[in-house]
């Protein structure tokens, strides 16, 4: 038997849809390595803007987000798919009208759930490991527009979720919270890291692990830069590794361009130009602070640890 599931990741800073195939097998493990993605989309709508500032959810961003569900749901109809899963993350999680706008979502005919940040890394945690399949111990940074989640994983025969944490902060927040000029100022970006560190001082032994894995469109983005992917492709990222030196090149490179130099670069969404910076620093003060000198780059992310973690319910009944 074979069917297909739609998950729906609304985040803070993109809106996303992944539709996958799922060919049932006598194993789960069989069953999990059958999944295809059939039809992936991502849109930039930035839900989370002026939210640390007001506190909700705007009502442009709303009906922004809510216009590209549409869409979504139309495509997802036209797959015939089993059944439309939706996850909300960290604006929908702070918001005062959180509630309202997910039962707006709702309407569309989405099954939608506010998941906690520890649901967010879980399944952070289950597209990286069967994902990227890494070896012995590994971290995952999964940074988004609102949180930003740092899950430690293990494979010792199979794999196994250890610890992890969510940051209430992304590339939304530290962009408009720390970066007032256009470039940035080294000394906005100082503060950024100084900020970042005294959060990873309360992770400081996640530097055991054997690798590290970035997750997210702002190192996805650096990956296709480095390696001259464009257009860019799900396939030749996935799995990429940059080395530390990488990450500071290009963080040196963007930050002293302003925005629309930045937006002129092809591989470079516009919207996402506006808070490139904030992600790069994430993780290039992540590697110095752990002393790695490369991360891996897995271009699966939330979604597709929402299929697996719906396998395997479906298959365990």
């Amino acid at each position: 038997m074979n069917y297909r599931i739609a998950v729906v990741d609304i985040g803070t800073y993109s809106t996303r849809l992944l539709i996958s195939a799922v060919h049932v097998k006598n194993t789960l493990q069989e069953t999990l390595n059958s999944i295809e993605d059939v039809f992936s989309a991502g849109r930039i709508t930035a839900l989370g803007r002026k939210l640390k500032e007001t506190g909700y959810l705007q009502e442009e961003a709303i009906n922004e987000v809510l216009s590209t569900l549409k869409e979504y749901v139309l495509i997802a109809r036209e797959y015939q798919v089993e059944e439309i899963i939706g996850y909300a993350t960290q604006a929908c999680r702070e918001a005062k009208n959180g509630s309202q706008f997910v039962q707006q979502v709702r309407e569309l005919g989405i099954d939608v759930k506010v998941i906690s940040g520890e649901e967010e890394a879980y399944l952070s945690f289950l597209a990286t490991a069967y994902g990227i399949k890494p070896e012995g111990d590994f971290v995952v940074i999964d940074q988004g527009g609102g949180s930003t989640e740092f899950v430690y994983g293990k494979k010792n025969g199979g794999y196994g979720m250890d610890r992890s944490v969510s940051f209430p902060f992304g590339i939304v927040s530290l962009t408009e919270r720390f970066i007032k000029h256009d470039p940035p100022l080294k000394e906005e970006i100082e503060s950024m890291r100084n900020f970042l560190i005294s959060h990873f001082e309360k992770i400081k032994d996640y530097s055991q692990a054997k690798e590290f894995i970035g997750l997210g469109g702002t190192i996805t983005t650096l990956a296709a830069l480095e390696k001259h992917i464009f257009p860019y492709s799900s396939s030749k990222v996935h799995g990429q590794v940059l080395t530390k030196k990488a990450v500071k090149k290009w963080l040196e490179k963007l930050s002293s361009m302003e925005l629309e130099e930045r937006k002129s670069i092809p591989i470079i969404e516009d919207k996402r130009a506006e808070a490139i910076i904030s992600g790069i620093v994430i993780f290039d003060t992540a590697l110095d602070y752990f002393n790695k000198d490369k991360i891996r780059v897995s271009d699966w992310g939330l979604r597709h640890g929402a299929v697996i973690k719906r396998v395997m319910e479906k298959f365990n009944g």
